[in-house]
């Protein structure tokens, strides 16, 4: 693909610099094409994103692609960090997160699951002990599968994850009520066992770019689990086997949304933030899924409030609800 919209951003911005020194009136006119290229590019970039997100990964392991280029190309993986992000408890109704959320449910298997946040308006900050410090997480719906290995109400559970603060994307597994003694390789944590996939190095990506931030997820059965995780102009994926949890086998909801890194913490944006979540699911059939209310899985939490959801059917059923403070 040629980089010509890419030079011809840079002409009209040089052209426009020597414009405002010589006349105001010559600014004016070359405002217009610039800010109409760089809409071009976003609208270029945003096709790019949506692409790669839906791009399978030639084998197992670790890859990175960069715009426009939609060809993933392998790089190292990495140990995800050994970080818990738990399943929920039981908390109170006014923000996003533990339980506290809507999540896409249909009636078959989901196959796969596209996070998106396609309108965000009045975020200037967020926090969770720093600056930048969030997760991003697409999760399963707790599930009853031969994960669990016969042990009486064990539920498996996965989670696609990125950490800004870990700077890391992953998949983290979850045998809730397994028992204290976990299968070899597995951790325990309180009566539960969870570990991690080989995880991707992602930079960590500034809260003003959260509408260009896209997550996927996609699960096959005797196969691989994928997570695609695109910023702007690069996207990372990392994979595991679907095994683990065999999440293809009993994947019926998709939660998605933004919360905080991990323990249980909370996300907290500054007053007057408004976000649209999306959640697309792949799932045989062009039916709307189903907005499921207090569905949420993750222990996570942010300081936003959930509005109304609808929900879409179509080539790409979806949901989607606006949460703000």
């Amino acid at each position: 693909m040629s980089f010509e919209p890419r030079n011809r951003i840079v002409r009209l911005a040089i052209a426009a610099a020597l414009a405002a020194a010589s006349a105001a009136p010559v600014l004016a006119q070359t405002a217009a094409p610039e800010a109409a290229a760089v809409s071009a590019e976003a609208l270029m970039q945003e096709n790019w994103r949506e692409t790669i997100a839906r791009t399978s990964v030639p084998h197992e392991g670790c890859f990175q692609a960069e715009f426009p280029d939609a060809v993933w190309v392998e790089t190292s993986c990495s140990v995800a960090p050994d970080k818990v992000y738990v399943p929920h408890g039981h908390g109170g109704p006014q923000t996003v997160g533990n339980g506290v959320d809507y999540a896409a449910s249909v009636g078959n298997l989901v196959s796969s699951s596209v996070g998106t946040f396609p309108t965000v308006t009045g975020v200037t900050s967020e926090r969770d002990g720093g600056s930048n410090v969030y997760s991003i997480q697409l999760n399963s719906n707790f599930m009853s599968t031969a994960a669990c290995n016969g042990h009486p109400g064990c539920l498996a559970w996965e989670q696609f994850v990125y950490s800004s603060y870990e700077q890391s994307a992953f998949m983290q597994y979850w045998l809730i009520d397994y028992g204290n003694t976990c299968p070899s390789g597995w951790n325990a944590y309180s009566g539960s066992c969870y570990r991690n996939s080989a995880a991707v190095n992602v930079p960590k990506q500034s809260i003003s770019v959260l509408s260009q931030l896209k997550m996927s997820a996609t699960a096959v059965a005797g196969g691989n689990d994928t997570l695609v995780f695109t910023t702007p102009t690069r996207a990372y994926s990392t994979t595991g086997k679907d095994s683990v949890t065999y999440l293809a086998t009993a994947w019926k909801q998709a939660e998605f949304n933004i919360i905080g890194d991990g323990g249980g913490s909370k996300a907290t944006f500054n007053a007057g933030s408004s976000i649209t979540v999306k959640v697309a699911v792949a799932h045989g059939s062009t039916a709307a899924p189903t907005c499921a209310s207090n569905a949420g899985t993750t222990g996570e939490t942010n300081n936003l409030r959930l509005g109304s959801c609808s929900a879409v059917g179509g080539a790409t059923p979806y949901i989607q609800f606006k949460e703000s403070n």
